[in-house]
């Protein structure tokens, strides 16, 4: 953790699980704009470029990506018992509240304006999900002209685009980033 972050000590397990409690019923399907909000600008548990490097982390771990960050982050504050709080945090909650509302939707599910209502949230989890994207972005953007970008674009280009398979696309990309990046550095 970096000097503006508070020392793992500070930050307790009930701190922890109401935090990533809060994570979990603010969000709405995408809860990374939240969890990136509450530890880096909120709480200042991570610096920018520290929640980067987790999410890396979390990314690159099997399962989904928040729950890999829960647990890593848990477990870099608190130790084991940080990762079973903050995976409870984030998981408990919305358990609890889908348990509830697919009763409700059972009763009440064909009523169009739930419809409706469930089309508006979408479109902003979409919304928020561009603003954290580009709020990651901006640290790597201070850094100037990089290949990271042209990696992602040439990787989107191919799969997105060209409909390439992702397998043989990732199998050139991955060594070609890796020798671009060790190149760019030397340079």
């Amino acid at each position: 953790m970096s000097e503006s972050s508070p020392s793992p000590a500070g930050i307790t397990l009930l701190e922890l699980f109401l935090g990533f409690a809060k994570i979990s019923v603010s969000g709405f399907g995408m809860i990374l704009p939240w969890a990136r909000r509450l530890i880096v600008d909120e709480k200042k548990w991570m610096t920018p470029e520290e929640f980067n490097e987790t999410f890396s982390l979390a990314q690159f771990l099997p399962g989904p990506n928040v729950v890999n960050l829960a647990v890593v982050f848990g477990s870099r504050i608190r130790g084991a018992a940080g990762a079973v709080v903050a995976l409870l945090g984030l998981l408990g909650p919305p358990a609890l509240i889908a348990t509830a509302l697919s009763a409700l939707y059972s009763v009440y599910g064909d009523v169009e304006i739930l419809r409706r209502i469930l089309t508006g949230i979408a479109a902003a989890a979409i919304g928020l999900m561009i603003v954290v994207i580009a709020r990651m972005a901006e640290p790597l953007l201070r850094q100037g002209l990089v290949p990271g970008p042209f990696v992602l674009a040439a990787t989107f280009l191919a799969i997105g685009v060209a409909r390439w398979p992702l397998v043989w696309t990732l199998l050139v990309i991955a060594p070609a980033s890796i020798a671009l990046a060790a190149w760019w550095q030397r340079r």
